[in-house]
């Protein structure tokens, strides 16, 4: 099969792309991605030279951009992990959250019709489920439960879910979207909890959180995420939403607390910062329908993952410093020249 990965520099789609390049050697891999802020390209180091891969720079919201590639390639499947997704950004300008995430996802799905792909996979998040409350840890997201976002960025990604789900019961395109809680493991960009937690507390500085750091998120590792991913493309039902959350809640202040201990930091530089409007109290995903269909049940528990995922950021600091410091910009700039738009 020839399959699109939009979005493949990021953190949990460079992870799929890694995941799919070494588990498929007689698939053609084709990683499409804009290389903005949270994009990277060091993150495809360990396959940038397999023979089943290769990198395309671009845009999924420029429409003749997409219909070119798309009629070109004549993609089988397509799965879109190509998104603006920090919350905190979506607050101080929620306009690029439309564009990439809205009308770039309607570009990817006019373009799938158009092309007959054979299996259109959204990536998409449990953050457009709203949140649920602190003192009822009984109750969970299920794919029955209503969206109610609250903010720019959940609002935006549910809006794409529509469009998707839409587009299968109107135009009878083959679709399946997945939602997950909170990922984390290797590559992730520096701006998010743990690779932040970790930066920070290396370089004893204060690690900011917020409000009383009591809100609780459900930590799925990448690997899981992705192997779950690979099983609903293949054979998830069409036309259908599939959670993914790993049982593996959390507050957030435990979550800090966590690697102060592994790294033998003190917990005074912690710091409680002003609550983040619009703040979600809990997300917790109840994932029994895509175990039941599929069979999927993580490998990872936070308890054994968040250690080698602290580890991994020990080993590869070069790779997240160069991010702090804006350098690896230049690996872009150094590996394709003027050879891309």
């Amino acid at each position: 099969m020839k399959i699109l990965v939009t979005g493949g520099a990021g953190f949990i789609g460079g992870n799929f792309v890694h995941y799919m390049v070494n588990k498929y050697p007689e698939d053609e891999i084709v990683n499409l991605d804009l290389l903005t802020y949270a994009g990277n390209l060091e993150t495809l180091k360990p396959v940038e030279d397999k023979p089943n891969y290769r990198f395309v720079r671009g845009d999924i919201a420029d429409r003749t951009f997409i219909f070119d590639l798309f009629e070109k390639e004549q993609f089988d499947v397509v799965i879109n992990f190509a998104a603006e997704s920090h919350v905190d950004r979506s607050i101080t300008g929620p306009q690029i959250f439309v564009q990439t995430n809205v009308l770039g996802t309607t570009t990817l799905l006019d373009a799938s019709r158009a092309f007959g792909v054979k299996r259109y996979h959204q990536v998409s998040t449990d953050e457009v489920y709203g949140d649920l409350p602190l003192d009822r840890p009984d109750l969970f997201f299920t794919e029955e439960t209503p969206l109610h976002t609250s903010s720019p960025y959940s609002s935006s990604k549910a809006s794409a879910d529509l469009f998707v789900l839409a587009y299968h019961r109107t135009f009878g395109l083959p679709v399946t979207v997945s939602r997950c809680s909170n990922n984390y493991g290797p590559y992730q960009f520096p701006e998010k909890l743990i690779p932040l937690m970790i930066a920070r507390a290396l370089a004893d500085e204060k690690l900011p959180v917020y409000g009383e750091g009591l809100n609780v998120r459900d930590w799925l590792h990448v690997y899981d995420h992705c192997v779950a991913i690979d099983l609903i493309v293949r054979n998830g039902k069409v036309g259908e939403v599939y959670n993914i959350g790993g049982h593996n809640e959390r507050t957030n202040i435990e979550v800090v607390k966590t690697i102060l201990k592994a790294l033998g930091k003190p917990e005074s530089l912690i710091e409680h910062v002003e609550d983040r409007k619009g703040h979600d109290r809990r997300y917790a995903i109840d994932p029994q329908k895509l175990e039941n269909e599929l069979g999927w049940k993580p490998v990872y528990t936070f308890d054994s993952g968040i250690p080698e995922t602290i580890q991994w950021y020990l080993d590869n600091r070069e790779w997240w410093e160069h991010i702090i410091s804006g350098e690896y910009q230049d690996y872009f700039k150094e590996m394709y020249g003027e050879k891309l738009q």
